[in-house]
Formats: structure tokens, sequence, C-alpha cells
């Protein structure tokens, strides 16, 4: 990097420190951000064999994490506004670390969740300021476009790693290493972080809208724990109702408490642009999409074809290259044809491959059923990751930039939390009804039903795509020159 590139770069980095150091960092932690989300998937057969874990227990290991990641993702992104990235980044890599190794020594399944609710705070916090430092330092257009396609790249190659990462230390050490393999990786997140960017002054209003945070927090694990109870109790069930009332009842209190609050998590005029409704509507389909498909395919492999958890996590490995292809395709391609293009085209593949994986069988083969049908929607989800952020984060004010990045993730996360509750709902239905055909036949009648639905909901999302509007597609083909990073 050249001396007077050096002399251009913001003052949230310390002199003579080259950006490539700071993408890095983001991507680190995004990475080990995502990969939480997914790097249990295999290990939860052993995790609930060694601390005889309950089936509602199982699931929460999963849920815990994604509902926390999604309930705090707003406050942590405005709390980056207010206080200055890096405070919250460091915060968060401190929590995530301390949660996951006490998540590898949990001798019973109470502190597991417990550890896993609290990685998700941490997450929480690193996921937008991940982001929100790659748009603060980045202020030539193409440079922040090749971050931002490196950082979305990051971010679907991760929760297929974590598949791959979960089987291979599962089956050589023990599911315990899945959380160990955190901490050394937060270590250097806490000692480059705090070396190479520099603290900014506090804001002269800094407040945060802790009431809405916690009831958006508790409103959505109210709705995921009702969702999830309905798959082993009926609608009318108490533990079904109870917490789906107090879910409606949170929310709307959430919507209220942003209309009043002077610092709300998300200020009113951020969510006016229809391209940022579109994209957070979008991203939540990804989320939904990306946790439940590696959820359903991991069980499917282990469940119903015998697979061990090293084998499950190996059959995942060819898929991570899709994404890196795609991931590639898709920085290509934005600055030519634009992220709208992209996102149609992407929900299309993504749902052609998804439909075809429903395909399934007891005896399906791997190259037919499941390499193929995942290089498909794989490479089809990897088209949009880029485009999605693009379209959400351009034109959007420098002061609201870390809560736009926080909307986005935290409308992934909610879909992964939420999506994945109705999704195994919807398998459960199905594979009780189904149970008369033998219990592997079930299973997979159950497993069908959800990636039909999941595919659906890619078709839905490619056709939504199409509303985006041309000014958003323009700004992000004229090389992302509105405002939102600087």
């Amino acid at each position: 990097m050249s001396e007077a590139r050096v002399a251009a770069a913001p003052p949230a980095l310390r002199p003579n420190v080259p950006l490539g150091v700071v993408v890095a960092m983001s991507c680190l932690a995004l990475f080990m951000v995502v990969l939480d989300a997914t790097i249990v998937t295999v290990a939860l057969p052993d995790m609930r064999t060694g601390l005889s874990l309950s089936t509602g227990q199982q699931q929460w290991v999963v849920s815990g994490y994604l509902v926390t990641l999604g309930g705090f993702l707003l406050l942590a992104a405005r709390a980056g506004d207010l206080y200055g990235h890096k405070r919250v980044f460091l915060f968060g890599a401190f929590l995530f670390t301390l949660a996951s190794l006490v998540g590898g020594l949990a001798p019973g399944g109470a502190v597991l969740i417990g550890s896993r609710i609290a990685q998700g705070a941490g997450a929480a916090a690193l996921a937008p300021t991940s982001l929100s430092l790659i748009t603060a330092t980045h202020t030539d257009a193409k440079e922040r476009e090749r971050a931002l396609s490196l950082w979305s790249m990051m971010s679907g190659v991760a929760g297929l790693i974590g598949v791959v990462l979960g089987g291979v230390l599962t089956a050589e050490l023990s599911w315990r290493w899945v959380f160990f393999v955190n901490v050394p990786v937060g270590i250097v997140l806490l000692a480059v972080g705090a070396r190479l960017v520099l603290p900014p002054a506090l804001a002269a209003e800094s407040r945060l809208d802790l009431v809405g945070a916690l009831c958006v927090t508790l409103g959505i694990g109210a709705l995921t724990y009702g969702l999830s109870e309905a798959s082993t109790e009926s609608w009318g069930s108490p533990s079904v109702v109870l917490p789906l009332i107090a879910a409606v009842v949170l929310l709307a209190a959430f919507l209220v408490a942003e209309a009043r609050s002077p610092h709300p998590l998300i200020p009113l005029d951020l969510v006016r642009p229809r391209n940022l409704r579109i994209a957070n509507l979008l991203m939540f389909c990804l989320g939904v999409t990306l946790t439940a498909l590696l959820f359903f395919l991991s069980l499917y492999c282990q469940q119903v074809l015998g697979y061990s958890a090293l084998r499950t996590g190996m059959a995942m490995l060819p898929i991570t290259l899709i994404f890196i292809v795609g991931g590639l395709t898709s920085r290509k391609l934005i600055s030519v044809v634009g992220p709208r293009p992209l996102l149609v085209a992407g929900g299309l593949i993504a749902t052609a491959g998804i439909v075809w994986l429903s395909t399934i069988s007891t005896d399906s083969t791997y190259l037919t059923h499941i390499l193929g049908p995942n290089l498909v929607g794989g490479f089809g989800i990897s088209l949009m990751l880029l485009a999605v952020t693009i379209s959400g984060t351009v034109g959007v004010e420098p002061k609201n930039a870390g809560a736009a990045s926080g909307l986005l993730n935290t409308s992934r996360q909610i879909g992964g939390a939420v999506g994945l509750a109705v999704l195994v709902n919807i398998a459960s239905t199905v594979t009780t009804h189904a149970a008369d055909r033998g219990r592997l036949d079930a299973l997979v009648q159950g497993y069908r039903a959800a990636f039909l639905v999941n595919g659906g909901l890619m078709l839905v999302a490619g056709l939504a795509a199409l509303a985006l509007s041309s000014a958003g597609t323009s700004a992000a083909e004229k090389g992302h020159e509105a405002p939102g990073g600087h």
C-alpha cells in the first residue's frame, strides 16, 4: 500500500495499518459468528448422549444461540454507533470467547444452553461491528466493494465449514471441541482489535433502547419456543398458546417502544426505503434456508443413511467450494448487472436445488441426491449474499450505518431461529402422520416436506427481488458511492 494511501486512511485506524488487516479481522469475526450457528449441528447426537439432553434441550442448543444473536443485534449495532465499533467489537469477542470456554466445559444441559445464549449475545456484538469496521475504514468505492465481497462470501462459506469442522472435531476429539476451537480465535481478535483500531470519542447522546432490546429478544424467544413446542404438543396446548400470546404482546410492545423512544434501536427514517425492507425480507429467507438446510441434511445423513459424524461433515465439504465460486462470480457480475438480477437468478437457482433435494429417499445416493442438489442450491444462495448486503446498505445515512447492518443481520438470524422452528414443526407433523410406513421412511417424508417448503420460500425471495427499485441498483452499479461507510 502506498504512502498516499496510508495518509488517506480514516482516523479509525492507527497510522500505517493496512486496510487488509481490518478486512481480515472483520471476516474472521464473522466467520466465527456464522460458524457457531452450524458447527454444533453434526455434534448434536453426541451432545445428547453425553449430557442426557432432552429433545427440547437438543433443539435449543441451536435455537438459544440464534434467538439471542438475532434479538441483541439491533442493540449491539446501535451501541456501536454511539460508543464506537471498536469497544462493542472487543466486548463481543471477550463474551463470545468466555462463553465458548464454558460451553466446552459444560457438565449438563442447563449450562450448555446458558453458554449458547451467552455466545449469541457476544456474537450479536461481533456481527454488525465487523461490517461497520469495514464501511468505516474503506472510503474508496472499489476497495469497499472488494472488502464487502470477501465479508459476504465468508458469511456463506462459514456456515458450511461449520458442518465439516463439527464432524471432524466430534469424531476425532469430542463434541466439546466445537466450543474449544473458538477460544484461540477469540484471543487473536481481542489482541489485534485492541492494538490496531483507535477508540472514537463517545457520542454526545449515549443512550440505548434497553426496553426495546429486551422486548424484541424475549418476543423472538417466546415465538421460537411456542413454535418448537408445537412440534410435540397440540396447537391448543398451554405450552404452545401462552408463549405465542407472549410473543405477540412483547413484539407489539417493541413497536410501541420504538415509536416513543427518543433513541430507538431502529430510527423510523431508516425503515422507510423500499430497498431496505425488501433486502431484509430476502435476508430473512436466506437465514431460514441456510440454517434449516444444513440442520435437516445433517439429520438425514446420520439418522437415515447411517453416516457417522465425520462422514456427514466430509459429505458437506464439496459444497463449500461452490460457495466460493458463487461468491467470486457474484463479485464480478454485480458491477456489471447490479444486485437485482443476481438476486432473482440466485433465488430461482436455489429453488431448483432445494426442490431437487426434496426427492431424497431411504436409499438415496450421495452424488445424485445430496451433492448434486446442494451444489445447485448452494451456487444460487452464494449469488445472493453479496447482492442482498449491498441492496440493504446502499444509500443509508452514515449515522445509521450500524443500525442498517444490524437490521440485516437480525433478519438473517431471526429467519434462522423462527424458520427452523416452523420447518421442524412441519417435518414432525408429516413424520407422525407417516409413522405407519416405518421409522426411516416416515423421517424421510418429514424431511422432504421441510425441503419443499424451504424451496417455496426461496422462490418467493427470488420473485420479491424484482420489486427492488432501480435507484438502489444503479447506486450499486456505480460502485456503491452512496453514503454508508466513511
